[in-house]
């Protein structure tokens, strides 16, 4: 990318990363809360758990793709505004 140093690439990427570990981890804890009981009867996931557990990563996927969407769309309307406001400002300050 145009106008980003190394470091500014490497921050970027850490933060992805520490960005995602979370999610999974949140994901993971949620999840399983949900659909394993605390007490195991079993060493295998019985299949009502396993169905559980693929819907539930799913639904947490989709829905964290879907909030990750809008942020990006409220930002770039956000950043569209500022740009209205600084031209808008700038006109102002121009002499007549």
């Amino acid at each position: 990318m145009a106008g980003i140093s190394e470091a500014q690439m490497k921050l970027f990427t850490d933060l992805e990363i520490e960005m995602t570990a979370d999610m999974f981890n949140k994901m993971t804890q949620c999840c399983q809360k949900k659909c394993v009981p605390p007490k195991y009867k079993e060493a295998e996931l019985s299949k009502g758990e396993a169905v559980c557990l693929d819907r539930c990563v799913a639904k947490y996927l989709e829905i964290h793709d879907r909030i990750g969407k809008k942020l990006t769309s409220l930002s770039q309307e956000d950043e569209a505004r500022v740009k209205q406001m600084q031209a808008h400002l700038q006109q102002q300050q121009q002499p007549s």
